[in-house]
């Protein structure tokens, strides 16, 4: 199964992976025990129930190792699966396998726990109209790869980076004097998207009399919210953020707002719990 992700150099990063775990001495455990010539097979296995994201990833490490590999992907990208499901199916040289181990898992383990919690938030705010997005709030480095799993998950991507909408936030207006005036500085520079973050009622007219085109609403509660929605009116898509949790998402999207931004899908989900268990062939 082949792999693209726009932007993303699949090949460098499983280089650059490798490198890390192999430094200058290469794998010492699978040299000094394993013999050149053998060969393992092995599976690949969710011990929770998840949903998938990254495999073809993970075969790309098994795959720079061994390229006479070969590699059964048994599960879908974005399928969410019992526990004791198998994910991968796995030949090749002993060694290759149980140097590319490690890398494989942690980037799967990764990609598929932001996936996982990604669709239970989905799955909490289904039927209400609101569309759940994720953030910038990625590990350094692996932006695109966050994002990926989130979409997997079923989320929508927010902005990728700072350069494909303006974001103006609290600091932004404090430095520019005021909403308005930051709003109209991002309109004369011909910027198209700009999304304004207001935390008060008061902020929302003059961020839309200056040309916001999207409203995020910074840490207001849902009686709040209401309010906002209200005051807009549809005429812009609202954004509710800040300290969105599972149990608090279903009240935040019952008010009526377009979004809702969670940081934590990407900054905080823990690594789904998979293994790699081989046997000789």
């Amino acid at each position: 199964m082949s792999f693209a992700l726009p932007g993303f150099d699949l090949d460098g990063f499983v280089a650059a992976t490798l490198a890390e775990d192999l430094g200058a001495g290469g794998d010492i455990t699978s040299a000094a025990v394993i013999p050149a010539d053998a060969r393992f097979t092995g599976v690949m296995d969710s011990r929770d129930p998840i949903v998938v994201a990254g495999l073809p990833i993970a075969a790309a490490f098994f795959r720079a190792l061994d390229p006479e590999v070969r590699i059964e992907i048994l599960a879908g990208e974005g399928a969410q699966v019992a526990a004791g499901t198998d994910l991968m199916r796995i030949e090749g040289r002993a060694r290759a396998m149980l140097t590319a181990e490690r890398s494989a898992l942690n980037t799967v383990q990764h990609l598929s726990g932001i996936a996982t919690m990604t669709r239970a938030y989905v799955t909490a705010i289904a039927g209400t109209g609101a569309t759940l997005l994720d953030t910038r709030k990625t590990v350094p480095g692996l932006r695109l790869l966050g994002k990926y799993a989130t979409r997997m998950g079923g989320a929508t991507n927010h902005r990728i980076g700072l350069w494909d909408a303006a974001m103006i936030k609290d600091n932004h207006v404090a430095v520019a004097g005021s909403v308005g005036e930051a709003v109209a500085r991002a309109v004369a520079a011909g910027i198209e998207r700009i999304i304004v973050e207001v935390d008060r009622l008061d902020q929302i007219a003059p961020a839309l009399a200056a040309g916001a085109t999207h409203l995020l609403l910074d840490n207001m509660p849902p009686p709040v919210l209401r309010e906002a929605v209200a005051l807009v009116a549809g005429r812009v898509p609202t954004e509710a953020s800040g300290g969105v949790r599972l149990d608090t998402i279903r009240a935040i999207a019952e008010t009526g707002v377009t979004f809702i931004s969670v940081g934590r899908l990407t900054q905080s989900a823990p690594a789904a719990d998979i293994g790699l268990d081989f046997a000789a062939a």
